[in-house]
């Protein structure tokens, strides 16, 4: 397991977009610790998220974890990150692994127990799927809303800002837009409060996505400032700034 020093300190370079240094931190215990190992692995499949690239790390990575994964918990939160790796590469990658997303999470699910710590972000990828690749709103609610109502209930600070943010999707969706502003500034709040860097910017344009001018404008110069200071991730945030900025009269649609 780790101790707080060391997940501190990988906390710190993860969440300032340092993953390769993160994944170095967790090598030696991830060679023989499954909790350190899929740490390690998720933290490069954050990565490929942002960045779009070093795909062969993070399956290097993926495969390492599944290797020392023993108990059924331990087998099934392994599946919950591969189906994650095959989302993320179906999204991002260029590559249709939609199937074998879905198949993860189904393995996952049959694992998991129903108290299992990986339940809740299993219930949010889950939501990822139905939300992003199946296009099955209402089983994408639920997904989020479970995930939503257990992230509260154990303190999952992070996984909050996630589901936050989903949640205010789907309400956009809707066109329920004060439900909507609401889930996105609570979001942001929480990034904020982590000092979760590299998410901050995300947080920022999907608030502007509901705000009125100019208090959108400067929400989304503020994203593009902190997606120029690391280096211009998220990628694809990157690039949809630099459209928005070529077409600001498109800028609402584009969000």
């Amino acid at each position: 397991m780790l101790d707080d020093p060391l997940h501190t300190a990988v906390w710190r370079l993860r969440s300032r977009g340092c993953w390769h240094d993160a994944a170095e931190l967790l090598s030696p215990l991830a060679a023989t610790d499954p909790v350190a190992a899929r740490l390690r692995s998720s933290v490069l499949t954050e990565q490929c998220m942002f960045t779009a690239g070093s795909w062969e790390a993070a399956e290097d990575a993926l495969r390492a974890a599944e290797a020392i994964a023993h108990t059924d918990d331990e087998r099934g939160a392994a599946a919950c990150e591969r189906g994650h790796l095959a989302y993320a590469a179906t999204l991002f990658g260029n590559r249709d692994r939609a199937d074998e997303a879905r198949a993860a999470l189904g393995r996952a699910a049959a694992l998991l127990g129903p108290d299992s710590r990986t339940r809740p972000l299993l219930d949010f990828r889950r939501g990822l799927l139905a939300q992003h690749l199946s296009k099955n709103a209402s089983s994408a609610q639920a997904a989020f809303q479970r995930a939503h109502a257990a992230a509260l209930s154990h303190g999952d600070a992070l996984l909050s800002s996630f589901t936050w943010r989903h949640l205010a999707a789907m309400a956009e969706e809707r066109g329920d837009r004060a439900e909507a502003r609401h889930g996105f500034a609570e979001s942001l709040r929480i990034r904020e409060e982590l000092g979760y860097l590299i998410g901050i910017a995300p947080a920022l344009v999907a608030l502007a996505s509901v705000e009125s001018e100019p208090e959108a404008a400067r929400l989304r110069a503020e994203a593009g400032r902190l997606v120029r200071l690391l280096g211009g991730v998220p990628a694809w945030l990157a690039r949809r700034l630099r459209a928005m900025e070529a077409a600001p009269e498109d800028s609402a649609a584009a969000d």
